[in-house]
């Protein structure tokens, strides 16, 4: 008998229990009692001791289940103490002479209360630091843990976490180290009441001014003061947040700070040129090159910034709906500067993140006005992978307004003040914690009564995880971040003793119920592949609009909007799948890939059609529409761009946002452009075999940003573990008979 079996044989046996007990949990929750649980912890610790369970194992499991059910019957009325049953199940496996599984029983509760207690355990955290375990340093793809300020924060994160942890709910704090769930960011909250993403409200900071330090900064009088200005609020709210920040619609922000330009340089030419034709020509062309070199400068500002935490800020600029003169040179200059590369060598930059946006009637057809831009952002994908396009029919449909995501996919959702004007700027998002929806299934053990039932105990865990986020970002005072809430970043500005509650509550913020696997969901259900089984999709898709609905009613309960989360699971996918191996094993297309799918993606070791993929994927961003994103593998497409701008007009109308996933890694002693191998130390030059960091540039999409593990010593654990995958995986789509196939590896 496998584990699952352990499992479906104890979802099994529930409807024999015996008690109307309660258990008191270590956390002091009171659940009702469960004899199943320890059913299967007891098959557990036979599985561990004699392998295979026979039934003459499972005879004996079902007898010492029902002994301990009498003991228990005899020495308890009304609640029992979790610790009070071990003590039950270890002297029943005791006297049925079961000493080695006895032994094992102990053991692994043992192991488990002293995990519990390293996790909070300041000493144990921070000699996981400097032992440089991987987990820890390897956390997130863009942090060079070598350099001195990321090893400061990472050491600060060790003791936030640490404290964080105790400062949750005792049963969220359990549920947390266990796997149920996954509380995100706990280096940074609740240690301090941080909030997540946003979306910057550039457009009244830079027309009214603001404040940093000891600076009161005036509005802009040109274009260049305008980015410079952009780049300093930037470190600045990326310095006061843990999460993503966007620039919402830039062309269309910065056009009048460009018409400022214009007016100054037709103001120069009418003292020296006669011709009307030509003044405005003469202008035009100075403007052009302002424009030109403010976006470049802002490209370099923002990839050479550093933020307290030691990394470049994550960043994401909006653009593509503007349709006067400044609006179009500004698309076309930021593309272009994109395309040109970083430096003599030419690099792809990684920041920022580049979000353009298609319209019907604007830029998606021939003979639209912008459709020479259009042609333009295909060029830039196919060789800097950015930009990721939005499709701004399905946006508004999916969202209740158009809006860039905040940083890398979290979306607000439409919102109106009291005036009855839509709001987007200015707004945040209060954190995410992500449900571990394949180890629920798990438990389920093939019963779907059961999965519903353990689904709905989740979510109410769940629940109380996001209140906390809640009244913990609650307790934060204006003068803990003046960028944020007294200069304007997050719209009003508050003065010293207001209450930032005023800019969450009534929906204004969003918190996030993430989640990941529901690909392994199904295949526990109904096996692999299941794809094409309707009934089984239909099962993912009642998952999602299980949280949905208990998002709903949790936002009229408290007036803060709860939205479903397509996680970007870059260590999570590894974490719950590491996790759930150990107790599991190795379960056929779930556990044993060593990795969970993410969110709602199609199975990446197989071999679609873009088409196929992103009409499968099509159903689910509508019940997850605080959070997503798709993605298509491309071959090389340097060459062939309409292969490309024929998935962007097919997506258009099916999702809201794509992304490009395409080979554009540079080898600079030899010429090479396109995918690097993997090895053990990072990756190599196919051609020549280069290796070397100064000499090549390796750029992969980590989560929704792209990543430079060639340039991250450090950090080439993840990348090689998804990387090793990729010689054994098939590709992750086709994009038409005439392009050669290549393999691809998991998202995240």
């Amino acid at each position: 008998m496998s584990i699952v079996e352990v499992e479906r044989a104890g979802a099994i046996r529930e409807g024999g229990t015996r008690h109307a007990l309660t258990v008191v949990k270590r956390d002091g929750r009171t659940l009702r009692f469960d004899d199943s649980r320890i059913g299967a912890a007891v098959a557990k610790a036979f599985v561990s001791v004699h392998g295979e369970l026979t039934a003459e194992h499972e005879q004996t499991i079902d007898a010492l289940v029902a002994r301990i059910d009498a003991e228990l019957d005899r020495r308890f009325v009304d609640a029992v103490k979790i610790y009070e049953i071990q003590s039950v199940v270890e002297h029943e496996l005791l006297e049925a002479g079961e000493y080695e599984v006895a032994r094992a029983y102990i053991d692994y509760r043992v192991s488990r209360d002293i995990a519990r207690s390293k996790a909070t355990d300041l000493n144990h955290s921070i000699h996981r630091l400097l032992s440089k375990d991987s987990a820890v340093v390897n956390e997130n793809a863009n942090k060079d843990a070598e350099v001195y300020n990321t090893q400061r924060d990472l050491t600060a994160g060790m003791v936030g976490k640490a404290i964080g942890l105790k400062l949750l709910p005792a049963h969220v704090a359990n549920a947390h180290q266990k796997g149920d769930l996954h509380y995100h960011d706990l280096d940074y909250h609740p240690y301090a009441p941080m909030t997540n993403c946003c979306l910057i409200d550039f457009p009244s900071m830079l027309s009214a001014g603001f404040r940093i330090g000891n600076a009161q900064v005036e509005p802009p009088r040109s274009i260049q003061t305008a980015t410079a200005q952009i780049s300093q609020i930037i470190a600045n709210v990326s310095s006061s947040q843990y999460g993503g920040c966007t620039v919402n619609r830039i062309d269309e922000l910065l056009a009048p700070y460009a018409a400022l330009n214009h007016a100054k340089h037709l103001a120069d030419a009418e003292h020296w040129i006669d011709d009307e034709e030509r003044r405005e020509e003469f202008a035009r062309d100075k403007t052009r090159k302002d424009i030109y070199d403010a976006m470049q400068s802002l490209e370099y500002e923002i990839n050479t910034l550093f933020t307290s935490n030691g990394q470049t800020p994550f960043t994401s600029v909006g653009f593509g709906l503007g349709t006067g003169w400044y609006e179009r040179e500004i698309q076309k200059a930021i593309l272009r500067i994109r395309i040109r590369g970083l430096g003599r060598e030419q690099r792809t930059a990684i920041f920022p993140k580049l979000l353009f946006t298609l319209k019907r009637g604007l830029n998606l057809a021939e003979g639209d006005p912008n459709y020479d831009i259009k042609e333009l952002a295909v060029e830039c994908a196919t060789q800097r992978m950015y930009p990721d396009v939005l499709s701004y029919d399905k946006i508004v449909e999916i969202t209740g307004s158009f809006k860039a995501p905040m940083g890398c996919r979290s979306f607000l959702q439409g919102w109106t003040d009291e005036d009855g004007q839509d709001v987007v700027d200015g707004r945040m998002n209060l954190g995410v914690v992500t449900l571990n929806l394949p180890r629920i299934a798990l438990e389920s053990g093939g019963d779907l009564d059961r999965f519903w039932q353990l689904l709905d105990e989740r979510l109410e865990t769940l629940h109380d995880a996001l209140v906390f986020r809640i009244e913990r970002c609650k307790e934060a005072r204006p003068g803990n971040a003046p960028i944020l809430y007294q200069y304007g970043a997050f719209g009003r500005r508050l003065s010293a003793g207001e209450d930032v509650d005023q800019l969450f509550r009534d929906r204004r913020a969003t918190v996030s119920m993430g989640y990941i696997g529901l690909y392994e969901v199904a295949t526990v259900f109904y096996g692999n592949p299941w794809e094409s089984d309707p009934e089984a999709k239909e099962l993912t898709l009642e998952v999602l609009r299980a949280m949905k609905r208990r998002a709903a009613a949790w936002a009229d309960e408290t007036g803060y909007h709860f939205s479903v989360y397509s996680t970007p699971s870059e260590s999570l996918t590894d974490r719950f799948a590491r996790m759930d191996k150990e107790r599991f094993g190795a379960v056929p297309d779930v556990t044993d890939k060593d990795y969970y799918t993410n969110s709602f993606h199609y199975d990446v070791r197989k071999n679609p059609t873009p088409f196929e993929k992103l009409d499968f994927e099509a159903d689910y961003a509508p019940l997850a529409s605080g959070g997503f994103i798709h993605y298509v593998e491309y071959p090389v497409l340097r060459q062939n761009p309409k292969a490309l701008e024929a998935v962007w007009d097919y997506a258009y109308d099916r999702i809201g946002y794509l992304g490009t996933n395409t080979p554009i890694d540079r080898c600079y002693d030899c010429g090479y452009a396109g995918d690097f191998d993997p090895t053990a130390r990072g990756f190599a030059c196919p051609a020549c075999g280069n290796a070397n960091p100064g000499t090549c540039d390796v750029v992969k999409r980590t989560c929704g940003y792209l990543g430079n593990p060639q340039q991250r010593p450090m950090v080439h654990g993840r990348h090689q573990e998804i990387a090793s995958r990729v010689k054994h995986l098939p590709g992750d789509v086709r994009v038409a008979p005439a392009l050669e196939d290549r393999e691809s590896r998991p998202e995240g």
